[in-house]
């Protein structure tokens, strides 16, 4: 197995780990339809919509 022939710096490690915990939490927002909150490019779980359209059925959703 292959070895580095150099050690890595800190800061070049520090780099390249740094973008590990930058998605840790989902990016949600408001829904347009009902106003409750949903991931985004994802239907409402509430509602059903997505982008104006009707794309899960829910009938308990008046």
């Amino acid at each position: 197995m292959a070895n580095p022939k150099r050690k890595h710096s800190k800061s070049r490690t520090a780099k390249r780990r740094s973008q590990y915990k930058i998605r840790s939490t989902p990016e949600v927002h408001e829904c347009p339809n009902c106003g409750n909150a949903k991931m985004y490019h994802r239907a409402c779980p509430t509602c059903g919509q997505y982008r104006g359209r009707a794309i899960v059925d829910r009938p308990d959703y008046a």
